[in-house]
């Protein structure tokens, strides 16, 4: 309590004096726009709503707002095609000597189609390059969801923040003044956060142990049972019964680690080496949760027990669960939906919602074994894992600009499929064909939108970072104005 109180009492000093500091800035010019034009030939932005919202901007010099709108496309140079824009239809945007823009001016431009957005100032009015990024960044997260106006709004906000900020508002002053004085405050501040967080997830991670290992130890016996008579000519019989031949070995193991983990203190879970050992007794519970029941329904399947509709209802679950998710993959944004292997893929699922209900119809009648049947559901799940990812080459084809973002994505995209092994938290499909192969040998829908997400939004991250355009195309000439753009 003392420690907490510590740092409790040095972090408010610094609050007050930050806050000291910047009371200061109160003295600093706050004035609207001197007038607001829009330009909005793309017809994306609602003005009833824009309008009045920039002019309640205020802004530390008097500055002459504009903003840009045109429906270009994803090759575009929209520095160039800003200034194509000023130099026929409004010149007076530009300085008298044609090579800046004019003083006093602030240019928010935005391609929708394109995937655009450009920050153009005059001379007395120029920001860094780094400022102009950060402009553009802080309108992104609105315009990646359409929200054009909101977006505009953001980005036109940020940019009063940023031209002409007097110095003692400048974050390189604020981040300074805290460093200064308050780095122990900070640091010992963000320990105890680190180790409150630890402890959080140590707990969560025990719990999902605690549930999987109770499970496995109530149906010790009947899983034994189980792996008795489990036909070991049976092609997934005996790899299943091969996976079980290390279950009691297993099962110590996780014994052991649920003692080691349970015996931990309070203060203990908050390390992250902690943190490691639960995780690990949490994964090998899970693992062998899973296994169980799959010894359970291996045996019913194969063995045609009484269960055995249930069990292969249990192997059939994933399948139908990517089945039923391919529309909702193809309907999103970026998903191609309209493209030659989407049509694909529906036919697909249309041909397999079929075939699954003649397999189970044959399998009732005893016109089709328990083997056949798998190995026709396995056939079904590597044809749709072709499928997705033929698909995934056409999303990635549509979405790339170049070979290094299409890189990128693919790498995404494998990262995802493998993750369900290699990610901080494994999962483990309870399935005879989950058990019998390798986690991400299957593609599924929900790796392929978990792929998609993940590429689409580093390439966007690339895009928008490191991705400025300063320059205005050949047709700019000797022009050069402040201003830049980047994609989103």
């Amino acid at each position: 309590m003392r420690f907490r109180s510590t740092v409790a009492g040095v972090a408010a000093i610094f609050v007050a004096l930050t806050a000291f500091l910047l009371g200061g800035a109160a003295v600093a010019l706050a004035v609207p726009p001197v007038d607001v034009d829009i330009q909005d030939t793309a017809g994306v932005l609602d003005r009833n709503t824009l309008v009045p919202a920039l002019e309640g901007i205020e802004f530390y010099e008097p500055t002459r707002v504009v903003v840009y709108t045109y429906n270009g496309r994803e090759a575009d140079n929209l520095n160039e095609e800003v200034l194509r824009f000023a130099r026929t239809q409004q010149p007076e945007w530009i300085s008298p000597n044609g090579q800046k823009w004019a003083d006093g001016l602030f240019i928010f431009a935005l391609d929708p189609v394109g995937r655009h957005v450009g920050t153009y100032m005059g001379e007395d009015r120029k920001v860094s390059l780094d400022q102009r990024s950060d402009i553009q960044d802080a309108a992104k997260d609105l315009l990646r969801d359409a929200q054009w106006t909101d977006g505009t709004i953001a980005g036109v906000r940020r940019a009063a923040e940023l031209i002409n900020q007097p110095w003692y508002r400048s974050a390189a002053f604020v981040v300074t003044a805290w460093v200064a004085g308050g780095i122990a405050a900070l640091s010992a501040a963000a320990w105890l956060v680190v180790r409150t967080v630890t402890r959080a997830s140590c707990r969560k991670q025990i719990e999902r142990g605690d549930r999987s290992y109770a499970n496995v130890s109530m149906d010790l016996e009947v899983t034994e049972l189980n792996a008795g008579t489990i036909p070991p000519s049976s092609k997934y019989g005996s790899q299943v019964l091969e996976k079980h031949r290390s279950f009691l070995k297993r099962y110590n193991t996780a014994s052991e680690l649920s003692n080691r983990v349970h015996a931990l203190g309070g203060r203990s879970l908050g390390s992250r080496r902690s943190l490691k050992l639960v995780r690990e007794y949490a994964d090998a519970a899970a693992e062998l949760d899973a296994l169980d029941d799959v010894i359970a329904d291996s045996n019913a399947l194969l063995n045609r027990g009484g269960t055995w509709p249930t069990a292969w209802d249990r192997q059939l679950a994933p399948f139908r669960n990517d089945l039923a998710g391919l529309e909702q993959l193809l309907a999103k944004r970026h998903g191609q939906g309209d493209s030659a292997t989407a049509t694909a893929l529906r036919s697909f699922r249309d041909h397999s919602l079929r075939d699954i209900e003649r397999w189970t119809a044959e399998l009732a009648e005893g016109q089709m074994t328990p083997e056949n049947a798998l190995d026709h559901l396995y056939d079904a799940r590597s044809r749709l894992s072709v499928l997705l990812q033929e698909h995934a080459e056409t999303v990635i084809h549509a979405f790339a600009k170049n070979d290094r973002e299409a890189r990128l994505m693919r790498e995404q995209m494998e990262g995802a499929q493998e993750g369900a092994d290699h990610r901080r938290q494994r999962t483990y499909e309870p399935s005879i064909l989950g058990t019998v192969y390798p986690s991400y040998y299957f593609f599924s829908v929900a790796t392929f939108n978990a792929g998609l997400n993940s590429g689409v939004s580093s390439v966007n991250s690339a895009r928008g970072g490191g991705g400025s355009t300063t320059g205005y195309g050949s047709s700019g000439g000797s022009f050069s104005g402040s201003g830049s753009s980047s994609g989103f």
